[in-house]
Order: structure tokens, then sequence, then C-alpha cells
């Protein structure tokens, strides 16, 4: 019985001391499986934290960013812009800016009415100088004095924009006719021109309208948007000289090769004929109140433009005198 209650007790104490090594050995197994979960979420804190950082920084900088903009998108104060010094000197830019623009067009133009060959190119000159010459006054006046703001300026271009498309086409319409018409140069500043009903020399182009002086001394204003619209006759295109035609009426049964001959010499004759081109005699039927005629039309070239009518009228004289005084005509086939 004490063998048995020895082997009993000796079990016993065998069994809890394997019960406590295998606790022992447990033990760091547990510790190192709660250290690498420890580990695990360390390293999982910290990626959330750098990533909560970076979205805090990116939203700070997205902010101070929109903030810049809108600081640099706001109008300053309108005093800020038109302060007193600065519409003085503008205003000092712009009168300087006209008695240079005019002291130039005057030098020009005198310099013109010396040369005739050399004034219609001279005077052609004329518009551009007057056009791009405010064009600079204008931008340096805004961009070296008053220097707006780029927000200032869009918001003036876009307000500018939309007023000027609604209320001013017209206007629109006729600047753009007058930067065509120095462009595409259909005529110049001298020329000759016919629209519609008006003929006359050209004597200032401008960006709204062109002006001619007409046979009675009529100062017309073209729009330049009507112009774009016509049909535009030049008489000389740029140069001194143009063609005169003058017309006569004779009797059907005249001589016609004396009267060409006549007609020639007559308008050589005259001091505002220009030889180095040649000269025309035409002759067609005309019926008029019953009656056949034949009309000459006697085409000769004027040395100047400006003397287009007397050359006309000096032509008319001299072919009707000389038709009379060598008796090629009888006065009683005039009536």
């Amino acid at each position: 019985m004490k063998k048995i209650l020895f082997i009993f007790l000796f079990i016993s104490a065998n069994l809890m001391v394997a019960k406590e090594s295998s606790t022992i050995l447990q033990e760091p197994e547990l510790l190192i499986i709660q250290k690498a979960d420890t580990v695990k979420l360390d390293s999982t804190n910290i990626k959330e934290l750098v990533k909560n950082e970076a979205e805090k920084d990116v939203e700070a900088e997205v902010k101070a960013t929109k903030d810049k903009i809108v600081e640099k998108l706001k109008p300053p104060a309108i005093w800020e812009l038109f302060s007193f010094w600065k519409i003085f000197w503008a205003l000092i830019f712009v009168i300087v800016g006209y008695l240079v623009i005019r002291f130039t067009i005057s030098l020009l133009e005198k310099y013109a009415e010396k040369f005739t060959n050399q004034r219609i190119t001279i005077k052609g000159i004329i518009p551009i100088i007057k056009i791009f010459g405010w064009i600079f006054i204008i931008v340096l006046i805004i961009v070296g004095i008053f220097q707006p703001p780029q927000s200032t300026v869009l918001a003036v271009s876009a307000s500018l924009g939309i007023a000027i498309g609604f209320a001013s086409q017209d206007i629109i319409k006729n600047i753009f006719g007058g930067v065509i018409i120095l462009l595409d140069r259909p005529f110049m500043v001298g020329d000759k021109i016919e629209v519609g009903s008006h003929y006359g020399e050209v004597v200032e182009i401008g960006l709204r309208s062109i002006r001619i002086v007409t046979a009675d001394d009529s100062l017309v204003s073209i729009p330049n948007g009507e112009l774009m619209n016509q049909s535009v006759s030049n008489s000389n295109t740029g140069e001194a000289n143009c063609q005169v035609v003058a017309e006569i009426y004779l009797p059907i049964t005249v001589d016609t090769k004396r009267v060409r001959e006549l007609a020639k010499e007559s308008a050589q004759v005259s001091k505002y004929i220009y030889l180095n081109k040649p000269i025309y005699v035409l002759f067609f039927n005309e019926v008029k109140e019953g009656r056949s005629y034949l009309k000459m039309r006697l085409k000769a070239y004027v040395v100047d433009i400006r003397y287009e009518f007397a050359f006309k009228s000096d032509m008319t004289e001299i072919v009707m005198k000389e038709l009379l005084s060598q008796k090629i005509i009888d006065p009683k086939d005039l009536r």
C-alpha cells in the first residue's frame, strides 16, 4: 500500500513539474506573438498618421494657393488706379502725342505737295502713322502710367467686349472696314475714286470713314462699312496721272479721219497733257431726239489728277474751236 501511495505521489509530482515546464516554455512564444502584433499595429498607425499629415499639408497648400489667386484677382480700389498724378501724366502724354502726330503729318503733307510724283505715296503713309501712333500712345499710357493688374484688364476687356458687341456693331463694322482698307489698299490718300454717286479725291482714310473732295469742292464722308459692300472705281491707282475722257457730239456726215487727227493735236497742245501715255479717239453712233449723231470720245492722260476737269474742259474747248475754225462742222449742225 505504501508503495502504491509512493508511486502515485511520484507520478503526480512529475506531472506538475511537466506542466510547469510546459507553461514556462509557452510564455516566451506568447511574448513573441504579442510583440509581433504590437509591431504590426504600430506600423499601421504610423502609416495612417503619415497619410493624415500629408493630406493636411496638401489641404493647407491648396488653401494658400486659392487665397493667393483670390488676392491677385481682387481688383484694387478705384482711387489707386486713377490718382491725380496718373491722370496728370496721362494728359501730358496725350497732348505731346497729339502734337507730335500733327507735326509729323503736316511735314509729310508739305513734302508731298512739293513733289507730284511722290504725293500719293507719301499721303498713303499718313493714315498709317495716325492710327498706329494713337494706338502706341494709348498702350503706353495704360501699361506705363496706370499699370492696371491683370484682373482689372480682363474684367474691363470682357465688359467692353460685351458692351461693344451689343451696342456698337456699326462702329466695329466701320473700324474693321478701315483696317481692311489699310491692309488691302484698294485706294490711297490722293487717289480719285468713285463710290456710288460720289466721285472725288480721297483726302483722309480713318478707322470710321473716308473723306473725299468732289468736283464741286464738297467734302463727303463715307463709312468704311458701306465701302465693304460696294464696288469702288479707282481712276489712277496710286499714280499722279489718270485718264480723262472728253465727249463731243458731231454730225453723222463728219469726216472722221480729219476729226481724229485734229482731236489728237488738240489734246497734245494742252498744258495739262501727260505725253508718256497714248491718246485715243473713238467714235460711236447714238440716236438722240430722233436724230443720229456721232459721239466722239477723246481719251488722254492728265499730268496731275487735280487738273482732271480743267484738262477735260481744255480739250473740249480746243477741239470745238478748231472744228469750227476749219469749217469741218457747220454751226447749224450743233443746234
